[in-house]
């Protein structure tokens, strides 16, 4: 894994003690994180090499050794920044772009992330000022995650190399548990640890004599505006994604995509095909039963585009990656499209080193079908009065209903009637209900969590957004929250455990501005998802892709967790060591088990057990870190096709 880490405690240190310690005291483990004991402060930071790959070491320095920095992820825009900086007086050592942050430091101080156009974690040290900087990314591609304890604060880009401290406890924090039992992920600023927290998407960090303070510098404005017309705005569109694409296929190393077989990846490879002049390299991940596999479209964009097309196929027999997923994603995580996303991205490794993928064109124009359920819902009005009873009913039709059946679909529309929207909206991000939460829990871990309501943090996003329209306050909150909580969290592992660079050029934050004040009517119009981005990328696609319904990146984990993974699932989540932790009910576990392999669906409930377990005995229960070993592309659990 690539990252940065550092510590930085009270007092003001030399610069040529800090450029010392800078150079000097970074310990990189084999997984290529760094951490160190730093008496003032310490940066150390390995980065997979894509720019300036001779001249790209940090830390990186100021003229005069006064301000470093350590930076993981790109800045597209640095060559533009590079000469301006230039113009000003700045001198250059290296030709990358991360020796722009200290210079645009000297130049701007904190707003020098306004000018940043790209996906970035960062630490600055202001050697003068004994003031250390930290920031995100302003849509939350890459991680970053700090410990303050009143006189120092550590930081690092994966949990795992804070926890090489031994100063930190691994207490697991209940309410983090609770939440991530919610949503499948941990959501920021919480991390799985009790003292540990993690910088949200564009935020800001200033740590200072002890002292510290986050603060908000960017978030995505969804006020309406006016548009001139249908056709200008595809054509806008079009320049826009080209133009997006452009800039992320800088790179001294190869270069290829991930071709689902949707319309986000189609529309990239299709805009990468017209920006280059050799056949585009593309990667795609299918599977044996046929609902899943979506191959077939995107031998069709494949083909339309003369690309060098691999293809791999995932079976359920899985045992051996887990443990290694447990180690790279560093918190619990049970987007089961992790399975798929580390091993495309272990297959594209083998040819390519940057890849550009379709992330974030369902939360840029509307793609997801729960937004069509959301808009339906919420036409139809119920009084306040009645919607308690019409949950609960729907609650317990969905309970007693076998999983994609009539009486199934019926009972989860009814349990969103009863519920108002951002309520409605937390229901359908649901893994476990808070009913099905506390029946799980211990009476212990009941009681510490009285009070804590995993919904609130739908209810503050909805609250906070500005958008004039429901759909738009709906793809609000998923830009704040399953979009960096979970999409951007599990393609940032997946390709950097594989030492491989995702790109996406949908979060162009100038796309993502545009895209945010369409109209409504343009991204979900009489049921359509993504309507404009449709009829914008019509003439690069083929028309069977346009016209398909959505599948998504998904696995057929129900299936597998009756059959192949069954003794999995029973002998990790009932042996005595998950039984003894005291946090969740053996009775209700096992009782999950045996309702899902007798035909209801239980497989995502199930597999966010498993993967909080697998996490706890990989990092939790005390013992050395240490990687499992890897798993090879083609071995027992996977085929190239």
């Amino acid at each position: 894994m690539c990252g940065i880490a550092g510590t930085a405690s009270t007092g003001r240190a030399d610069p040529r003690l800090i450029r010392r310690m800078c150079d000097a005291m970074v310990h990189r483990g084999p997984d290529g994180s760094g951490f160190h004991d730093g008496e003032h402060a310490a940066l150390g930071m390995r980065r997979l090499a894509i720019i300036d790959v001779a001249g790209g070491d940090q830390p990186v320095y100021n003229e005069d050794g006064t301000v470093a920095a350590v930076f993981n992820g790109e800045i597209y825009n640095f060559g533009a920044l590079r000469e301006d900086l230039i113009r000003r007086g700045h001198r250059f050592t290296t030709s990358g772009d991360s020796e722009c942050l200290v210079h645009l430091y000297e130049e701007y101080g904190d707003d020098l992330v306004h000018r940043l156009r790209g996906m970035f974690a960062f630490a600055i040290w202001d050697g003068g000022r004994g003031r250390l900087l930290l920031a995100r990314d302003r849509v939350g591609k890459k991680p970053l995650y700090y410990r303050a304890n009143g006189t120092s604060l550590t930081f690092g880009s994966e949990l795992k190399t804070l926890m090489q401290d031994p100063g930190i406890p691994r207490e697991v924090d209940p309410v983090a548990l609770h939440h991530y039992l919610t949503y499948q992920y941990v959501p920021a600023p919480w991390s799985i640890y009790s003292e540990v927290r993690k910088l949200p998407p564009g935020h800001l960090l200033v740590w200072r004599d002890g002292a510290f303070d986050v603060r908000r510098y960017w978030r995505l404005d969804f006020t309406p505006r006016q548009v001139s017309g249908e056709e200008e705005a595809a054509e806008r569109l079009r320049e826009l994604l080209l133009e997006a694409t452009r800039i992320r296929m800088t790179s001294e190393r190869p270069l290829g995509a991930f071709l689902s077989g949707g319309i986000d990846s189609s529309a990239v490879v299709a805009a990468m095909a017209m920006e280059s002049s050799a056949p585009v390299k593309t990667f795609s991940i299918g599977f044996d039963e046929r609902r899943f596999d979506e191959r077939q479209y995107a031998r069709m964009v494949a083909e339309r585009y003369g690309t060098d097309h691999h293809e791999l196929v995932v079976s359920p027999s899985v045992l051996d990656v887990l443990p290694t997923l447990a180690w790279h994603y560093d918190e619990p995580f049970a987007d089961s499209s992790a399975i798929p996303s580390f091993y495309v991205a272990r297959m594209g490794r083998e040819h390519v080193t940057v890849v550009l993928n379709g992330d974030g064109g369902d939360e840029c124009f509307g793609g997801y079908r729960r937004y069509v359920a959301m808009m339906r819902t919420g036409r139809v009005a119920v009084p306040a009065a009645l919607r308690p009873s019409l949950g609960r009913f729907g609650t317990l039709l969905t309970a007693r209903s076998s999983s994609r059946t009539h009486l199934r679909r019926a009972g989860r529309v009814l349990e969103l009637l009863g519920q108002p929207a951002p309520r409605r909206y937390a229901r359908l991000m649901s893994y476990f209900t808070p009913e099905q939460k506390f029946e799980l829990y211990t009476d212990a871990l009941r009681e510490r969590l009285a009070g804590i309501d995993s919904y609130r943090l739908m209810d503050d996003a909805f609250a906070a957004s500005r958008a004039g329209s429901d759909i738009g306050r709906i793809m609000d909150v998923d830009v704040n929250t399953y979009l960096p909580g979970d999409l951007l969290v599990k393609m940032d592992i997946a390709t950097m455990a594989n030492s491989l660079e995702a790109r996406s050029p949908f979060l162009d934050h100038h796309l993502m501005e545009w895209a945010a004040g369409l109209p409504a009517g343009m991204k979900i119009r009489s049921g359509t998802t993504k309507y404009l981005l449709k009829k914008a990328v019509a003439e690069w696609l083929p028309p069977e892709l346009i016209a398909r319904p959505k599948m998504g990146f998904g696995v057929p984990l129900a299936a597998w967790l009756r059959t192949e993974l069954y003794e999995l699932s029973w002998d990790v989540l009932t042996d005595r060591t998950a039984t003894s932790r005291g946090l969740f009910r053996p009775e209700v576990v096992r009782g999950l088990l045996r309702q899902h392999r007798a035909g209801s669906d239980h497989s995502a409930r199930i597999w966010a057990l498993i993967q909080f377990e697998l996490w706890h005995r990989t990092f939790a229960d005390g013992g050395p870190l240490r990687a499992p070993e890897t798993v090879p592309v083609g071995g027992p659990e996977c085929q190239p096709t």
